[in-house]
C-alpha cells in the first residue's frame, strides 16, 4: 500500500524539521568551538570575569554576524523574486 499524499507531506515535514535541527545543533557547536579556541588559554577550576567577558563577546558576535548574512540573503532572494 503505498503512503498517501498527506503522509507523504508530513514526512517532508517531519525531514526537513529534523535537517533544521541538525544544522542548528551543528552551528552550536561550531560557535562553540571557535569561542573556546578564542577564549580560553588554559584550564581552570572557575571561569574568571575575563574569560566570561570573552565567550560573551565571542556568542553575541556570532549571532549577529549570522543574523546579519541570514538578512542579506533573504534581501537578494527578494530582489531576485521582483526581477
Amino acid at each position: 500500500m503505498a503512503p498517501s499524499d498527506r503522509d507523504q507531506e508530513e514526512l517532508q515535514q517531519f525531514i526537513q524539521l529534523e535537517q533544521q535541527r541538525a544544522l542548528f545543533h551543528s552551528q552550536i557547536h561550531r560557535l562553540m568551538d571557535i569561542c573556546w579556541d578564542q577564549c580560553i588559554d588554559k584550564m581552570r577550576d572557575k571561569m574568571d570575569s575575563r574569560t566570561e567577558t570573552c565567550f560573551t563577546n565571542c556568542v553575541e558576535r556570532f549571532v549577529d554576524t549570522s543574523l546579519h548574512i541570514t538578512n542579506r540573503f533573504q534581501q537578494m532572494l527578494q530582489r531576485g523574486v521582483q526581477h
